[in-house]
Formats: structure tokens, sequence, C-alpha cells
């Protein structure tokens, strides 16, 4: 192929995948091009039915134009194409005038019982697949967007737009509509927007499922909106959260953000798009533990203020200063309360069964003994000392296990400082029957970050 005519048609390509750019984010930001795809689906699957009416309906109008009939005279008379037109409109929809302008006559009326059961047949055919459509998932979806999007850029006061609807978003989503405060939600689970539809709010919350970390959706969920005062990514997933703080920043670099995540590495490439605040339980729950341990009363009076209007002075607890703590968990969650309890100075024992064998039993420079070995199983504790230490803390993923891993520890050691991780919602009665010292519950810390 000649080079001039390869040039010519890289540069079309080029030109035509621009166009289909713009085209996308015109159609996921503009809630009138929103309207006009709703109405391109509804064209495009009753092309059909509504071909199929329009034939019929002419059909029928010529038919009648063509059959001879006669007048009050008993003259021959043809109908007009406005009298066959105004006699198909009222007999198509089954109103039913009568036979106008004159009475029919057997030919007329054999022609008019043939265009009843077509225009039947044609209509059944419409209807049907009107209904199909109201079912279909694209349009229904694209219904949902238009009316999301309508209702966020109609907003005439500030609102905050918070991505995700989990225990965190819910948390959120009820302490800003208790201070009056709008707020706008998009979650990916369809189960928690509908959740939200049955919550009792002051105010009605316009909520959207789809994916947070596309700029798109984001956009049609208010991030332009010249009222939104802050955007909170708050999704399970950290790469979600890391999308929606680099499309804040680089769309509205003027916005506070603030962003979930439990990854120190996603919290570091979080903080290269602007100033966002970054928010790692993990890492608040060591913050607080050093709290607590360097002035008791300071982390007693920031529990009262975190638990809210009317909240009773909790009691105040003083971890152990001196002494061994054993952490069960060498994960995210563990290494970060290792880090502070180092930091702290004291003495810490890890039961690990991914640990390195090689650094089992010993005691590093660094202050950290492993114990390589699964806690559940009889003896990992006693090798780990439990016995001897002042405190244990229960840092899995599982609440199962940390709950018997705690059964297990206060059972061979009852003066135990017990911290432990609660990772599902439903097990918070168990935990409070545990009575634990210190407990992780990552959405109502992120919450209480926010």
């Amino acid at each position: 192929m000649p080079g001039p005519i390869r040039r010519l048609l890289r540069d079309l390509l080029k030109i035509g995948d621009g166009v289909r750019l713009i085209t996308r984010r015109r159609t996921a930001v503009d809630p009138s091009v929103q309207v006009s795809t709703s109405l391109f689906l509804i064209l495009r699957r009753m092309r059909a039915p509504l071909i199929t009416l329009i034939i019929i309906f002419t059909v029928s109008v010529f038919g009648l134009t063509l059959i001879p009939g006669r007048d009050a005279n008993g003259q021959p008379y043809r109908m007009g194409f406005f009298d066959a037109f105004y006699f198909m409109s009222y007999t198509a929809t089954t109103i039913g005038f009568g036979e106008i302008p004159h009475t029919f006559t057997y030919g007329q009326r054999m022609w008019v019982v043939v265009t009843i059961y077509l225009t039947v047949i044609g209509w059944a055919y419409a209807l049907g697949s009107l209904l199909t459509l109201i079912q279909d998932r694209a349009f229904r979806v694209a219904l949902r967007m238009q009316r999301f999007s309508r209702t966020v850029a109609h907003l005439g006061e500030p609102f905050l737009l918070i991505a995700g609807y989990g225990r965190t978003g819910e948390l959120l989503a009820r302490s800003f509509d208790g201070l009056g405060r709008q707020v706008v939600i998009v979650d990916a689970s369809e189960a928690r927007i509908e959740a939200l539809d049955m919550d009792t709010y002051q105010v009605d919350i316009p909520a959207l499922v789809s994916d947070a970390g596309n700029p798109h959706i984001l956009a049609a969920a208010g991030l332009d909106h010249p009222l939104c005062e802050g955007v909170l990514a708050m999704t399970n997933d950290d790469e979600v959260n890391l999308a929606i703080t680099m499309a804040a920043a680089l769309m509205r670099p003027e916005l506070p953000v603030v962003a979930r995540t439990v990854s120190t590495v996603i919290a570091d490439r979080m903080q290269a798009f602007g100033t966002p605040t970054v928010v790692n339980p993990f890492d608040r729950f060591g913050n607080h533990l050093r709290i607590a341990l360097r002035a008791p009363a300071s982390y007693q009076l920031l529990e009262w203020l975190e638990a809210g209007p009317g909240a009773l002075l909790p009691e105040r607890s003083q971890p152990p200063v001196d002494g061994q703590w054993v952490v069960c968990g060498y994960g995210r969650f563990g290494r970060e309360v290792i880090i502070d309890l180092r930091a702290e100075g004291l003495q810490v024992t890890v039961i690990d069964p991914n640990a390195s064998p090689v650094d089992s039993d010993d005691t590093p420079d660094n202050g950290v003994r492993v114990v390589v070995g699964d806690a559940s199983e009889p003896g990992v504790l006693s090798r780990a000392a439990i016995e001897d230490a002042v405190a244990f803390v229960a840092g899995t993923d599982n609440d199962t296990t940390n709950l018997s891993l705690l059964a297990a520890a206060r059972r061979l050691n009852p003066e135990l400082f017990l911290a432990a991780r609660q990772n599902a919602r439903v097990n918070a009665p168990l935990f409070r029957a545990m009575q634990v010292d210190a407990l992780l519950i990552p959405a109502e810390v992120v919450a209480h970050e926010v």
C-alpha cells in the first residue's frame, strides 16, 4: 500500500477514535445525552413493531379509499384520505364512533373486519415488545442513569459525594444526614442501594448502582457540579479508591478528598495525587493504642467524642506498658500494630503459620520474636509463652478464628489485656460478650476519622 494512503488511513482511524472518545464522555456526563440515549434505545427496540403498525395503518387507509361505497342517496361514493384516516384512527384504537361519513357497504365492512384483526395483531406485537423493553436490563440502567443524572444536576445545595455504601458509607450517610447535609452515593452493589432506598433519612439521597472508579460515573454523580464540596472514597476495594482519588485530583483539584485504604503502597500512590486525606484503619488503630499507652485519659476522651451525642463516658482502659505482647497474625493489621508497639519500646511475640522457619523462636534485634504455627492448634500459644504475656492481639481476617483465639488465650491467662479485630458486622454481639479491652472495627474507625 502506498505511503500517503497508509498515512491517510491512520489519520482517519485517529479521528474516529477521538470522535468515539468525545461521544463516550458526553454521553456519560451530559444529562440531555442520557435522555437521548434512553430515547434511542426505545426507538431501536420498538423499530420493528412501529413499522408494522404503520404498514397496517397505511394499507388499511388506502384500502378504504379504493373500495367503492354509496352515499345516502344511493349514489357511488369513494371515501377520501382524511375520512379514511379519521375512521382508522378511532377504529385502530378501539374507540369506535360508527360508520362515517355514510353507511358502509358490505365490501367496506369486510375490509374493516380484516383491518380490525390486523391492528389487533399489530398492537399485541407492539405491546409485547414494549413489555420486553421495560424488562430489559440495559433499558432500565439507562433510565436509572437518566433519573440519577437529572436529580444530581438539579441539586441546589452543597453536597458530598460518597463512593461506597458499605458499613462505612452507611455510618457516614447517617451522620451527615443527622447534620442536615446532602450526600450523593455511588455503589457497585444493587442490594446496598436497595437497602439505602428502604432506610429512613431526612432527605432523599440520590444513589446509583455503578462502578465508582469510572470517571464518567463520577462526573454524572456530581464531581463536576459546582456545589460538590468533597469526595469520600469509602469502597472496600483499594484500587477503586485509588481510581476515585486520581479522578478527583485531575478533574477537580480544588476539592477535598478523603480515601480509605489498608495498604501502605496504595496510600503512597494516593498521596501522589494532590493532598488527599488517607485513612488506614489499621494504622489509626495502632495510633489509638499508642495514645492509650501514653495517656489513658486522652484516649478515654477520644472514645467519648467518637461515640456521638448523648453517649455515656466509657470506662478508662489502661493497656500494660511493661511486659510481652503476643500478636496473632502477621498480615497488614498485625504489621501496623507491631510497628506501633515497638515504637513504644514493648517486646512482641508474633504467631503466624506463614512466617519463615528460620526466624522461629528467635528474638531478632528488632525485638520481635516469631513463632511459626497456627495459634488455634494445641501448644502453639504455650510456645509463645502466653502464660507470661501481658496482652494478646487477635488480628486475623476471620472473626471465628479471632473469637476462638481470644477464648483460648483468656483460658490460659485470665489477666491478659485483649485486643481484637472484628471483620463482620453481624459478629458484634459475640465480641461484646467476649468483653474485649480494645476492639478494631475498620468501618467504624474510618467513619469516625472522616
